[in-house]
C-alpha cells in the first residue's frame, strides 16, 4: 500500500490544480495534506456476521465487510447500514492492527446509515467534522478511504448530484456520484479538501453520470441527511422516517414503467399475488411511472401497515391487488445493542 501522506499530497496538488490555485479559495497544500491525513486517521474497517435467521442474509450474505469513520468523541462510528443489518457479531479493525468488538447503535432505513460503537476505547482517534454537499461542485476532486487489512486512500471526482431511487424500495432526494470507482465502497467515507466528511459509500454504479453512458462510479449517501436525525438515531436506535410501508419487492424503472423484478419470499407482495414481470400502473388509484413516484405514493400514509391497492399489468390482464404492507423495521432481527 502506498504511503498515506504521499496519497494526500497527490490529492492536495490535484485539488489546487482543479481550483486554479486561487489563493482566496484554496487552502495551502500543506494545510490540505494535514486535514486529509487527520481525516484518514479516523477511518476503520468493519466486519460483521449476520445471525443465521437473518432475512437479509439471502441478498447480503451472512459475512460482510467494509469501512466506517469515527464521528463522535466517544468513538461513535458512521457506516452504511447494510453492513450491520441483523448482525450477530461486529468487529472494528483499527489502523494500529487491533480488532475491537463493537455493538450496533442505530440503523436508519430511510437514509441507509448505520451507527456503531466499539466496546473498547479507540486510541487517540479524533472524530472527523461533517461537511456539506451544497459546497461541492461537479468536477471537484475528493478523497475516499477504506479501512481494514487492505485499507487505502484514493482520489476520485464528483461527477453528479441528483436524486436516487434504489430497486429495493429506497429513495433519497440527493445522492453524490463519483468516478473512478472504489472497489470496496461499502461504508467508505468521502472527504472534501478540508478533511470534512461529506458522504458514506453505498453502491457501485455503471451510470455515474446519469446520462445512460457506461461510466462506472460510486454512489455516496450525503452526510447532510444524517445531521437532522443523528440525535434521534442515538436515542431510539432508528428514526420515525424508517417506519414506512414495505412490500418486499425489487423494481426497475424502464421507459415510463415500473416493473417488478423480484418478489421476496414470504413478503406482503408475494402474499398478495404480485409476480416478477408485473408492471405497477397505480398505487391507490394514482398513476405511477417512476420508482420515485411509486415509493412516495406508497410511503404517503400515516399507518405503515394500512392496506394498499396496487393496479398492475400481469401478463395481458390488468388486476387490482390488495397488499397488506408491514413496517420493514419490525421484520428484521435487531442487532445486539439496538
Amino acid at each position: 500500500m502506498r504511503s498515506i501522506r504521499s496519497a494526500c499530497l497527490a490529492l492536495a496538488l490535484a485539488l489546487a490544480q482543479w481550483s486554479g490555485q486561487a489563493a482566496t479559495t484554496t487552502p495551502p497544500v500543506q494545510q490540505t495534506i494535514d486535514a486529509l491525513s487527520r481525516a484518514h486517521a479516523a477511518v476503520v474497517g468493519v466486519q460483521a456476521i449476520a445471525g443465521e435467521d437473518a432475512g437479509s442474509a439471502e441478498t447480503l450474505g451472512r459475512q460482510r465487510q467494509g469501512s466506517g469513520v469515527v464521528i463522535g468523541p466517544d468513538g461513535l462510528i458512521l457506516t452504511i447500514g447494510y453492513l450491520m443489518l441483523e448482525a450477530e457479531h461486529i468487529q472494528i479493525l483499527t489502523q494500529d492492527g487491533r480488532r475491537l468488538p463493537a455493538q450496533a447503535v442505530a440503523y436508519d432505513l430511510a437514509t441507509g446509515f448505520g451507527l456503531l460503537r466499539p466496546l473498547l476505547p479507540l486510541r487517540s482517534v479524533a472524530p472527523v467534522p461533517l461537511g456539506s454537499h451544497p459546497e461541492l461542485e461537479p468536477g471537484m476532486v475528493l478523497m475516499t478511504a477504506t479501512g481494514g487489512d487492505s485499507g487505502d486512500v484514493a482520489m476520485t471526482q464528483l461527477v453528479g448530484k441528483r436524486a436516487f431511487s434504489g430497486y429495493w424500495e429506497y429513495f433519497i432526494d440527493t445522492a453524490l456520484f463519483t468516478s473512478p470507482p472504489v472497489a470496496n465502497h461499502s461504508g467508505a467515507p468521502l472527504f472534501n479538501q478540508k478533511g470534512e466528511l461529506v458522504g458514506i459509500g453505498s453502491l457501485f454504479v455503471m451510470d455515474a453520470l446519469g446520462t445512460g453512458q457506461q461510466v462506472p462510479g460510486n454512489m455516496f449517501v450525503p452526510v447532510d441527511l444524517l445531521k437532522p436525525i443523528l440525535a434521534e438515531m442515538q436515542s431510539t436506535g432508528s428514526t420515525r422516517l424508517s417506519k414506512r410501508p414495505w412490500l418486499g419487492v425489487n423494481s426497475v424503472e424502464q421507459s415510463g414503467r415500473v416493473q417488478v423484478a423480484r418478489v421476496g419470499k414470504a413478503s406482503p407482495a408475494s402474499a398478495a399475488g404480485l409476480q416478477p414481470g408485473d408492471v405497477v400502473l397505480a398505487v391507490d388509484g394514482t398513476k405511477v411511472t417512476t420508482l420515485e413516484g411509486f415509493y412516495k405514493k406508497l410511503w404517503d400514509r400515516a399507518d405503515a401497515q394500512a392496506e394498499v391497492q396496487l393496479t398492475v399489468l400481469q401478463g395481458a390482464e390488468v388486476k387490482t391487488l390488495t397488499v397488506k404492507p408491514v413496517d420493514r423495521m419490525s421484520t428484521m432481527r435487531k442487532p445486539k445493542g439496538i
